[in-house]
């Protein structure tokens, strides 16, 4: 099949846009509002933008908490989902009155950070503390306001918990960290799905 994108006139259930682009890492996003409340919501629309230096993006529909205490702040943690997690995770995004701490309503504990005065995530393997970048509103084709807005960060910090490395590598098989697929669907990464290819030389 083809349909035109723009229009989106697919005739399918379900627009299937995000069962194509996946799967997704969640980004689990926390940050304190300018008052000193937490706050932990888990967001697909994440990755990292680059390496040197290492950047990453969260993009949010509508202009959310996480964006706003982003903004207020200039701070963010992402702190990596995973199967062990994933109730935990899904309980964060839970629509919860403003001021009420996910983490309390999820069973997670706070912990400190280093860089960022927002807290991470304690039961996970692997948290990025990040400093705002900048905050743009995305816009379509003709300008027009897409009632998305993306969030770039620069990774100031980085904690790794101990059990998670295997010979001085973060093991992620081992950690399960879980992807976002279309609809209701998630798919986790674990040493069943891993496999290795080198880049080819060039000729």
């Amino acid at each position: 099949m083809f349909y035109d994108a723009v229009t989106n006139a697919h005739g399918l259930p379900h627009d299937p846009f995000k069962a194509l682009v996946a799967p997704r890492p969640i980004g689990w996003i926390s940050t304190r509002d300018a008052g000193g409340r937490s706050n932990l919501a888990p967001y697909s629309f994440f990755g990292a933008v680059s390496s040197d230096p290492h950047i990453v993006m969260v993009s949010s529909n509508g202009w959310k908490n996480t964006i706003a205490n982003i903004e207020a702040t200039g701070e963010f943690v992402c702190n990596m989902a995973t199967w062990d997690l994933r109730e935990a995770m899904n309980q964060s995004s839970a629509p919860l009155p403003a001021g009420q701490s996910e983490f309390a309503f999820a069973g997670l504990t706070e912990a400190d950070c280093v860089m960022v005065k927002a807290p991470r995530v304690a039961e996970s393997p692997a948290s990025l503390e990040c400093r705002l970048i900048s905050i743009t509103p995305v816009r379509d084709l003709e300008g027009r306001d897409a009632n998305h807005f993306m969030a770039l960060g620069q990774v100031v910090g980085i904690h790794i918990a101990d059990a998670a490395l295997t010979d001085g590598l973060f093991d992620t098989a081992r950690a399960r960290p879980l992807t976002r697929l279309g609809y209701m669907d998630y798919a986790v990464a674990g040493p069943e799905s891993l496999f290795t290819m080198r880049r080819p030389k060039g000729g």
